[in-house]
């Protein structure tokens, strides 16, 4: 880790020619900080899983007002979302690069009495460092793919070592309990609570803001929102939008980029299209001349699903893996991916058994569904109302989780 540190230093500078928060609080990325005092610690990557976690940090905030809740991330995507959705309730710097030193430089002045991972996080340095100090550990939205599995399999030794410094493994479903068994985690090291993801509830106010957002297009017009598109995708969606125009001439089409620093070339990428666009950013009014909104903000992804009618999730068109399609199935959207979504494999295939999605090979395959929907109210209501209940059905996973966080505190 420590020959490799040059690396990750590097990889951030050229990160940061797109984004220039990369090269802002290193020093965070070494343990060194101003954030101090005993502390329930939660670590949540990056964007996706903060948003994930959201749930799971209130009833943290609730349950133990008694001890400061610290999350860390990775990114500064992650960073500003644990700012935007938390404010001053948390405390917040960047994880250390897992390294012995850092890490013990955050430990002394953090002195976790509790650490909650998200998902899939394996460090192994920051797995011993808890244990050496006692410090209770617990993976918590635990996935782990036949994929992720096999590529750990070939360190089978040192993930089988840092996987007996956990506590408490909190896995998705029965799959991934037993991939986490088959690497070396032991059966009573292992419950399934589900997925948190599903506990999301729509926030208060949330569908009344994307009725007024509509009347501002034209309450009558069909929208498509293309959420966290990735390069490649870009101009397949447009491409597929145009032809759709040709049936459905007033159809919107709101393009949300799943990075910032991509926001300037799709905003471009809209613009070269030949329809009218519009940035979010611009601050301009939307009209019903506009066909295609470019969502270059942060934090509106929600309004962006409470005011569409139907919905493609991206990372899937490419070999990326895709993103959560939940909080759109949450709003009773129709849902179309790519086949590309083995990041979501515990998702995909029983939404789309359940009729609320529909996986398509590519761009000759995506243009059909989303007509479909768009033109027949009845198949549209049916896909809609089978996503939602599909959502609403899997739901229980944070008390588990919390049940867990309870047993592990009173360590």
């Amino acid at each position: 880790m420590y020959f490799l540190t040059p690396i990750f230093i590097l990889r951030l500078l050229w990160r940061s020619r797109a984004n220039p928060a990369y090269r802002q609080r290193l020093a965070e990325r070494f343990g060194f900080g101003t954030v101090r005092g005993s502390c329930i610690w939660l670590h949540a990557v990056s964007v996706g899983e903060t948003i994930a976690a959201r749930l799971l940090v209130e009833r943290l905030l609730k349950e133990f007002p008694q001890h400061t809740l610290l999350v860390t991330t990775t990114t500064p995507t992650g960073s500003d979302m644990v700012k935007r959705l938390f404010g001053e309730r948390v405390k917040h710097c960047y994880l250390p690069y897992d390294l012995p030193d850092a890490l013990a430089r955050l430990l002394r002045r953090v002195q976790p009495r509790l650490l909650v991972v998200m998902e899939t996080e394996i460090w192994p340095n920051l797995y011993a460092a808890c244990a050496q100090r006692n410090i209770p550990l617990l993976l918590a939205n635990a996935r782990l793919s036949e994929r992720s599995m096999r590529g750990y399999a070939r360190i089978d030794k040192l993930v089988w070592e840092t996987l007996a410094n956990v506590s408490l493994i909190a896995a998705r479903g029965e799959q991934d309990a037993l991939h986490f068994q088959q690497l070396g985690a032991y059966a009573e090291q292992v419950v399934v609570c589900g997925n948190i993801k599903f506990d999301w509830q729509i926030p208060t106010g949330l569908v009344e803001q994307g009725k007024q957002w509509r009347q501002q297009w034209g309450a009558s017009r069909p929208v498509w929102v293309a959420a966290s598109t990735h390069p490649g995708e870009d101009k397949i969606i447009l491409r597929v939008f145009a032809r759709l125009r040709e049936v459905l001439p007033e159809l919107l089409l709101i393009m949300v980029p799943r990075h910032p620093e991509r926001f300037d070339a799709v905003a471009r990428l809209c613009a070269e299209s030949g329809l009218p666009s519009v940035r979010r950013s611009a601050g301009s009014d939307f009209s019903s001349d506009t066909a295609i909104i470019v969502g270059d903000s942060m934090g509106e992804m929600l309004l962006w699903y409470a005011s569409a009618d139907v919905a493609f999730i991206g990372g899937s068109l490419v070999a990326h893996g895709g993103h959560n399609p939940l909080e759109a199935a949450a709003f009773g959207l129709p849902v179309v991916s790519g086949v590309h979504v083995h990041n979501f494999a515990d998702i995909f295939p029983p939404l789309c058994e359940a009729g609320g999605a529909i996986l398509v090979a590519g761009e000759a395959e995506l243009y059909a569904p989303l007509l479909t929907w768009l033109q027949d109210a009845e198949v549209h209501h049916q896909t809609g109302v089978a996503a939602q209940h599909f959502f609403q059905q899997n739901q229980g996973a944070l008390d588990c989780l919390m049940q867990s966080v309870h047993r592990l505190m009173k360590i």
